[in-house]
């Protein structure tokens, strides 16, 4: 559905019976995404559910702690109408990025708001299990120091570069993490932490991140373009996160658009641009490289500036091909590489999503960076456990 004037885009739900648990996260979805909260009247218009439904809905919220009352709006005639809004302590979630370069861990509200967080660099050698177990530690350590009340975290979410086997919950082989094979990272870490546990990419995380409470919660269809040590696209189509066949869905080197940190610093060396001295020797040391090329960019140096400008022309031909294919009305950009590269980049990609004969050929394309930071990826980990918790998922409707 469209949003009217004012009102971010809220589902539908069904008067059609066996459909309560559906209609409570349509409600529960609809309170969130309206920060000034909604009374009952403007609920039941939103979502096109009668009056009585969410009147019982929202008597169940309120007594499960989820949702309070927050005041009073007048609406002209009649009586001011009672507010509802969401009460974000009421439900936290976990996030761990496996990224080959660092290794995040934040704990968010229900709003999806970084309550805490804590990161260290990524261990070489294959020593997974260690690595796994530090990693455990590190959760229930971040969980521990934010005084969260650990009977309201809903569970752990990761994100890992891919490819993963999402059903399994293994990463399989991923790329500069030498030594993991396929390992069932997902199984050791709910063991581990005591905490339910599910798997994503880490592209597919950040833009369950931007649909929760990023840069993109009022859009239906989007893709994620994530920069960091690799690359590669998250997408939605009609308010449903594609995922593919495997889970592994966003791989973006057939439209031409992968990069690596690695890569790039590679060819500034190559090129004369950095000295020796920035040699890569795992992924956490490529990002001094690349931060010294951000620098040389900014200063006027035309071979740095020409290493990112290529990149953006590269990134913004896939980005058109891939908002094309899809007919998005939002892409947003993000990852820790994105954050130290954003504004030579979107000078280059804002401009030519925006003359693409084919992208906005009927309708706007928004292009913005992510407004969660660096940490996306992360956040994105934690909101894959709200959403799937929370948020309305139509498949529940089907009957098996």
């Amino acid at each position: 559905m469209t949003a009217s004037a004012g009102m971010p885009a809220i589902r539908r739900g069904t008067n059609l019976p066996r459909v309560g648990d559906f209609n409570e996260s349509v409600i529960l979805d609809a309170i969130r995404r309206h920060t000034t909260g909604l009374s009952r009247v403007e609920l039941a218009q939103a979502t096109r559910l009668s009056p009585q439904t969410v009147s019982n809905i929202t008597r169940r919220l309120l007594d499960q702690g989820l949702a309070r009352e927050s005041g009073k709006r007048s609406s002209g005639n009649g009586k001011p109408r009672t507010l509802l809004e969401i009460v974000p302590a009421a439900r936290y979630a976990v996030g761990v990025h496996l990224d080959p370069a660092v290794i995040t861990c934040v704990l968010v509200d229900l709003l999806g708001t970084v309550v805490a967080q804590r990161s260290r660099r990524t261990p070489r050698g294959g020593d997974t299990d260690g690595i796994a177990a530090d990693m455990a530690s590190s959760v229930s350590a971040l969980v521990a120091e934010s005084g969260a009340d650990r009977k309201r975290i809903l569970g752990l979410g990761i994100a890992a570069p891919g490819p993963i086997d999402v059903t399994a919950g293994w990463v399989v082989d991923p790329p500069e993490l030498p030594g993991w094979g396929r390992y069932p990272l997902r199984d050791r870490l709910s063991a581990a932490t005591g905490l339910p546990a599910l798997l994503d990419k880490d592209v597919t995380a950040a833009v369950v991140a931007e649909r929760w409470t990023g840069a993109a919660t009022d859009s239906r269809n989007l893709l994620f373009f994530y920069l960091g040590t690799g690359s590669g696209m998250g997408l939605v189509v009609e308010d449903t996160v594609l995922r593919g066949v495997s889970g592994n869905a966003g791989e973006v080197g057939g439209i031409g658009a992968a990069c690596s940190t690695r890569a790039l610093v590679e060819e500034a060396i190559a090129l004369g641009v950095l000295g020796s001295e920035y040699t890569v020797t795992d992924p956490a040391a490529a990002q001094g490289g690349l931060r010294r090329l951000a620098e040389l960019a900014a200063a006027g140096q035309a071979q740095a500036d020409g290493i990112i400008e290529r990149l953006a022309i590269r990134i913004a031909r896939g980005v058109c091909a891939a908002a094309t294919l899809l007919d998005v009305d939002t892409v947003v950009f993000g990852g820790p590489t994105w954050q130290l590269l954003a504004d030579r980049l979107l000078a280059v990609i804002e401009p030519m999503v925006a003359g693409s004969p084919f992208v906005k050929a009927t309708h706007p394309t928004v292009v913005v960076s992510t407004t969660l930071g660096e940490n996306v990826a992360a956040v994105g980990a934690a909101s894959l456990v709200l959403d799937q918790a929370l948020s309305a998922q139509p498949w529940s409707l089907l009957l098996v």
